[in-house]
């Protein structure tokens, strides 16, 4: 049973619920800062002072760009999810893409998208 070169469908549907369920979320969470950084004038800077309406327009500015790194960061995470998805499909889901060897089981559940078992991983 050690030497097996892949998860059985019952494992694969396991990690298949995991990783819908992590997708739901992300997606999510995405929609969120997709909305904070559209967002327009929900407070208004027009009765303020010029001193603290500059001030202000510049922390406007750059939460919106953090919103948008993080958005950016959330869009790359759904898409390894979906890849993982098409990888539980073709059954190559769990092994490592540089040894060939299963992937645990307990950095699957930590992260479900992973393709490189922790010995790949550490010599990168």
């Amino acid at each position: 049973m050690a030497d097996k070169n892949r998860y059985s469908d019952a494992e694969l549907q396991e990690f298949k619920e995991i990783i819908l369920q992590k997708l739901e979320k992300a997606k999510e969470d995405y929609e969120l800062l997709k909305s904070a950084i559209t967002q327009s004038e929900s407070n208004d800077t027009q009765d303020t002072s010029p001193t603290f309406k500059v001030l202000e327009e510049g922390a406007s500015t750059l939460s919106k760009e953090e919103a948008g790194r993080l958005a950016q960061r959330q869009l790359k995470f759904i898409q390894h999810l979906q890849g993982a998805l098409i990888r539980i499909e073709n059954k190559t889901y769990g092994v490592c893409r540089e040894t060939g060897k299963l992937i645990s089981k307990a950095r699957l559940r930590a992260v479900p998208h992973a393709t490189l078992c922790i010995e790949a991983k550490s010599r990168q």
